[in-house]
């Protein structure tokens, strides 16, 4: 994982972390690895999106709420766009490599997430960069990356992603995955 640079703003969080999350997609694409090794990158990178998503909801869409004008607008786009990525995580969660779906619902995470990507830094970024101040910006970086320490690691589609809901039960749903985690050998 990328570490961001010291004191790092929203905008430097979320792109560390989107940077990340690409350079897994890259790696899986190759192609040659061992099913085990593959089945690990994919866990890993769910866990990382599932961290990242918890704690832009909590944090980056409250704030594009609030300081842009058609901020519910877009808060409303990103939400979908995370359910729609987190079924996906839920279905893939549960497959082996070698199970028929496993590719293509790979495939079919990667273009959404790349899709969210491009949108996310070609829009909603810049427009909080302007719409912030620096204080401002630096103080949702902290949170998010406090908000990803106590995030859950595995998807949870039916799970609240708005305030004040998301903010009071997405720790205890991280503290049990973390759990669970421990007790499976995965390491998120």
């Amino acid at each position: 994982m990328t570490v961001p640079k010291q004191n790092p703003d929203l905008i430097d969080v979320i792109i560390s972390d989107h940077r990340d999350v690409e350079r897994v997609f890259t790696e899986l694409e190759t192609g040659s690895m061992a099913p085990d090794h593959r089945k690990k990158l994919v866990d890993h990178v769910i866990a990382e999106l599932v961290r990242h998503s918890v704690a832009e909801e909590q944090h980056m869409y409250p704030a594009a709420r609030r300081m842009l004008p058609d901020g519910d607008r877009i808060a409303d786009h990103e939400l979908e766009e995370h359910a729609e990525a987190e079924r996906v995580m839920k279905e893939l969660d549960g497959l082996d490599p070698s199970e028929p779906r496993f590719e293509a619902l790979l495939r079919t995470l990667m273009a959404d997430i790349r899709h969210h990507i491009q949108d996310e830094e070609a829009d909603l970024l810049p427009r909080l960069r302007e719409a912030c101040t620096p204080q401002e910006l630096q103080q949702l970086g902290e949170k998010v990356m406090q908000a990803k320490r106590k995030a859950p690691t595995r998807p949870h589609p039916g799970a609240p992603d708005t305030p004040p809901l998301n903010r009071l039960l997405d720790p205890g749903a991280g503290l049990v995955d973390r759990m669970r985690d421990a007790l499976t050998g995965r390491h998120a």
